[in-house]
């Protein structure tokens, strides 16, 4: 008998994707993406999403650099 999983549609920029990709496969041991359909869109378990959203920023938020303001040489 087949048996339905209640999926989620995700479309995000390519780099993103990858992110989550590298986490679902590193992280979360295959268990969130059901579907990786293109270089933008995933289909996620709908009860994976809080989970895949709190660790993407958690990345995003380690390689984070806010821009220095350039120094004015002008004087």
């Amino acid at each position: 008998m087949p048996r339905a999983i209640r999926g989620v549609l995700i479309e995000c920029e390519p780099a993103i994707k990858s992110i989550l990709v590298h986490i679902d496969s590193t992280e979360l041991r295959n268990d969130a993406i059901i579907e990786d359909l293109d270089d933008t869109r995933l289909i996620v378990k709908e009860l994976m999403v809080k989970e895949l959203q709190k660790r993407l920023n958690l990345k995003l938020k380690e390689t984070y650099r806010p821009e220095q303001p350039l120094e004015d040489d002008s004087d």
